[in-house]
């Protein structure tokens, strides 16, 4: 066995401590078939791809078995690998104005043969929601020998009585702030209104606003002397626009930050315009307060605008925001790497169950590629680069055969099973009848 295989093996035996003896084996080979690509082979079908690896038909049936069925939690899995990860030393999280970073972000697995299905998530290409199963993902963002990587840390799922994406948004942050770290703080993107973020009571935040973002001043302003005295504090508008052909102006902002990034032969400024004390647009003076940050890079056109309670500068407010893109590549590892993209599960639990399954072992093959020496993908390969795209193709050549010597604690059941109805009798999805097959009245 190599060595590549043999610290897979310890690595997942670890992952799989707190699992049931012959459940923890079968989600092994399951792990193995993800990490190895099978599914981009068998087109998301889980069946053929385990039965690639040179399973037994019993084995694969228990290894599906284990995914539907088996007492397990995905939380106690994500937990392990953040000790895992920790452990060994290698990843090492940012830090930004004395923060860490824990990025959030909604994911989607599309289902549209999926009959029934209760959840939807917004395709942009489709230009509408589309039947899928979305997730919620937390992450805390670090870099292993200089490559950005996330460490899942939290998976909620939606429920069918959401009736869209606002509510599994609502407990998405009320969970992540439940277990946030006193130097740490959340970071997301604009599809988490800053509304949702006070009412989750997050003291600690960085999101980015719209374009057409609108705040009020946390004041009063003067009173004139004349009409009824203001209630509302002055509208404030970071950027300027166009309004019924006519042009908005921009508020001037309170203060102005810049500095210096680049090359010394090629230094670019980058300009920070800040606009503190301010409140939503439609509260009044009194409500919880924050900062709107508007960052100036000549690089892009699209300046960011982001919002903060926090005393950040205009360098820590981007180095921020910049590290919320290492979650962006758990889904993109899963679907387009792994090949869970396409699913063809169907029962309640196995259809949430193997996304997040899919999503840890994205990040479980970036974690160990960044960890492991460049593996080259052939003779052309010259300066290959510890990327899960080279590793995934070296595990697609491993077998059944190559995974021996296991730990103890993972082998299959010895459970007796001479007492149990076999055959239709034994059915899951069909209980006994408590009466005989002819104690039922007959019809007159």
């Amino acid at each position: 066995m190599s060595s590549l295989v043999y610290r897979i093996n310890s690595v997942l035996s670890r992952l799989l401590q707190s699992v049931p003896i012959g459940t923890n084996l079968g989600l092994l080979y399951l792990l193995w078939m993800i990490l190895s690509g099978r599914l981009l082979e068998s087109r998301g079908a889980l069946i053929p791809g385990l039965a690639d690896m040179g399973l037994s038909d019993d084995t694969v049936r228990r290894s599906w078995a284990a995914l539907c069925y088996g007492r397990w939690q995905t939380a106690s899995l994500l937990s392990e690998y953040q000790q895992i990860v920790l452990e060994e030393g290698h990843w090492q999280a940012h830090r930004h104005g004395g923060y860490r970073v824990l990025a959030i972000d909604l994911v989607g697995f599309f289902r549209p043969r999926l009959s029934e299905c209760p959840t939807k998530h917004y395709l942009s290409a489709a230009g509408k929601a589309l039947p899928a199963i979305p997730l919620g993902m937390a992450a805390r963002i670090g870099s292993v020998g200089g490559q950005r990587l996330a460490v899942p840390c939290l998976l909620v799922r939606s429920e069918p009585t959401d009736g869209g994406e606002d509510a599994l948004q609502v407990r998405l942050l009320k969970r992540t702030q439940a277990q946030l770290a006193d130097d740490e703080l959340i970071v997301c993107d604009r599809g988490f209104p800053l509304k949702q973020l006070q009412a989750a009571e997050v003291t600690r935040y960085v999101v980015r606003a719209a374009v057409n973002f609108t705040a009020r001043r946390a004041y009063l302003p003067e009173y004139k002397g004349q009409g009824r005295p203001p209630e509302w504090g002055e509208s404030v508008r970071p950027l300027s626009r166009k309004y019924n052909g006519k042009t908005i102006a921009a508020t001037t902002p309170d203060r102005t930050e810049t500095w210096q990034i680049g090359s010394q032969e090629q230094p670019l400024i980058v300009c920070a315009h800040f606009f503190d004390n301010l409140v939503r647009s439609d509260q009044k003076p009194g409500a919880q307060t924050f900062t709107c940050a508007l960052i100036k890079d000549p690089r892009f056109e699209e300046p960011l605008l982001l919002n903060s309670p926090l005393p950040l500068s205009g360098p820590d407010l981007q180095a921020i925001y910049r590290d919320r893109w290492p979650i962006e590549g758990l889904p993109l590892t899963a679907k387009q790497m792994l090949g869970a993209g396409r699913q063809f599960v169907f029962a309640q639990e196995s259809r949430q169950r193997l996304p997040e399954i899919a999503l840890l072992s994205g990040a479980l093959l970036s974690y160990l590629a960044a960890t492991q020496s460049a593996l080259p993908t052939g003779f052309w390969d010259r300066a290959p680069k510890p990327t899960s795209g080279r590793l995934r193709r070296v595990l697609s050549q491993v077998h059944f055969q190559d995974l021996q010597g296991l730990p103890e604690q993972l082998r299959k059941k010895l459970s007796p099973t001479e007492h149990l109805p076999k055959g239709i009798l034994g059915h899951r999805r069909h209980k006994m009848a408590a009466k005989g097959l002819y104690d039922m009245p007959l019809a007159a």
